[in-house]
């Protein structure tokens, strides 16, 4: 039988004097309150994207009350609340700076998140945003009526949908759409929504894609070799 160490170590129960009778050594107990936790700081990088300064262009009002910032330009209006992680601060030089709160992981993806989320709407509300769309296919083509956008997708009939408010559509030369507004997530969701009828198949590429998409095209089944 082997023998245990005269260091060992073992919890205090009622097992250990039956032990120190059998095996004829001493076991050493230590107490419970002499038993410490070594806690370890875990340190959070800077974001590079969240410790950017963001530009404020002249013909842009700001309103900082708080976490709560609202931007008002020659577009529209446009606001933004902000986690107890991060705050933004008002600079001399016309300039906002978003900091972080808490040194946390979850501080840490906000800093970036929201620095990016300010500045699309100071942007959004001086320059504004768009997207645009191209139509690939024999017959596909599209037109603005009135408030609606209207594509004919090979299907039995045309799709027709309705523009939100903030949101404006046009259509070049029949196959190119252009949506633009000044809220940059409702312009992409829209966007998302005009591609969702008809995404780019990988054989012809036919359907709706993005201007700056690439569609990896794949090979057609092969004919029977003579």
């Amino acid at each position: 039988m082997a023998s245990l160490s005269p260091s060992l170590h073992l919890p205090c129960n009622s097992r250990t004097g039956f032990l120190e009778k059998t095996l004829g050594v001493r076991l050493r107990v230590i107490p419970t309150g002499r038993v410490g936790f070594v806690r370890k700081v875990v340190e959070c990088k800077e974001s590079r994207i969240g410790k950017k300064p963001i530009e404020v262009p002249s013909n842009v009002t700001l309103t900082l009350e708080g976490s709560f910032i609202k931007a008002k330009g020659p577009l529209g209006e446009l606001s933004l609340t902000y986690p107890s992680e991060v705050k933004v601060v008002k600079e001399e030089s016309d300039k906002l700076r978003v900091y972080k709160t808490v040194e946390t992981k979850r501080a840490n993806q906000m800093h970036g998140l929201f620095r990016t989320l300010t500045d699309n709407i100071i942007v959004g509300v001086s320059k504004g945003f768009d997207k645009k769309l191209q139509l690939v296919g024999v017959g596909y083509r599209a037109a603005v009526e009135g408030k609606d956008l209207v594509m004919n997708l090979g299907f039995s009939h045309p799709v027709r949908m309705a523009v939100p408010e903030g949101i404006t559509v046009k259509v070049e030369e029949n196959t190119r759409i252009i949506v633009s507004g000044y809220d940059k997530s409702e312009i992409g969701q829209f966007a998302a929504t005009i591609k969702k009828w008809r995404p780019p198949e990988p054989y012809k590429g036919k359907g709706i894609r993005y201007a700056d998409e690439f569609v990896r095209r794949k090979e057609g089944k092969a004919g029977k070799k003579k």
